[in-house]
C-alpha cells in the first residue's frame, strides 16, 4: 500500500499546482516563466502517477 500513499501525496501537489496555475493566471500581469514552471512540474507529477499506478498493476 506504500505505492498507495506516495499516489496519494502525488495527487495532492497535482492539485496544488493546479491551484496555484489558477492563481496566476488570474491576475493580469502573470509571469510566462512561471506558468510554464508550472505546468511543467504538474505534467511531471502527472507521468509519474501513471508510471506508477501501470507498474501497481502489473505486479
Amino acid at each position: 500500500m506504500a505505492v498507495d500513499s506516495h499516489i496519494s501525496q502525488l495527487e495532492q501537489r497535482h492539485r496544488e499546482l493546479e491551484a496555484r496555475l489558477d492563481e496566476v493566471l488570474s491576475h493580469p500581469s502573470s509571469d510566462d516563466m512561471e506558468i510554464a514552471e508550472l505546468k511543467r512540474q504538474k505534467l511531471q507529477i502527472k507521468d509519474r502517477i501513471l508510471e506508477l499506478k501501470r507498474s501497481d498493476t502489473l505486479h
